[in-house]
């Protein structure tokens, strides 16, 4: 391979891999010798100095790692803060899925559906911003109606509603008739 290509593949590595990645894990992955692994990673450390940008790649617990430039610290953190947790409870992805599937929908039908309240998990899914009010119905007390945001297609990388599995596609992976 040429220098070039190893390189590509070294950011790859780095840039996927939550953890440092030892010169001998690379080796074993990439299949060349140390010393040229070495090398390389060297002159990738130089090209992010001289570069000085948003990443560069250091030396970290006895390997390598792609990390934020520190002088982009406060702009990560506030990235941090705002960002979506990566769990939700039980009760959030059920009312989720009930709310995504069925949309526009109201609380008294999700409640209907998992014969639980819903209030907790509705007031969690706005404010991380999965669901969105999208006005009231026009039936007495004019419910407020639920659907699902921007924010939920990328947090489960769909490119539209039309991606989520149907039905038939659920139970053949659950192995469950219904």
């Amino acid at each position: 391979m040429e220098d070039k290509e190893v390189k590509s593949i070294l950011e790859a590595l780095f840039f996927i891999s939550g953890e440092p990645l030892t010169v001998e894990t690379l080796k074993n992955i990439l299949e060349i010798d140390k010393r040229e692994i070495w090398r390389l990673i060297g002159e990738l450390i130089k090209e992010y100095q001289l570069k000085n940008g948003g990443v560069f790649i250091a030396e970290i617990a006895g390997g390598y790692q792609m990390v934020t430039n520190p002088g982009c610290g406060a702009w990560v953190k506030k990235l941090l803060s705002t960002a979506l947790p990566t769990r939700l409870s039980q009760q959030a992805l059920e009312t989720l899925s009930i709310v995504a599937y069925k949309q526009p929908i109201i609380r008294a039908e999700v409640e209907a559906i998992r014969g639980v309240n819903s209030d907790g998990p509705l007031r969690t899914l706005l404010e991380r911003r999965l669901i969105k009010i999208l006005g009231r119905k026009e039936t007495p007390g004019r419910p407020l109606m639920y659907g699902t945001t921007k924010e939920f297609l990328q947090y489960f990388g769909l490119k539209d509603l039309a991606e989520l599995p149907t039905l038939k596609e659920i139970q053949e992976v659950e192995g469950v008739e219904v």
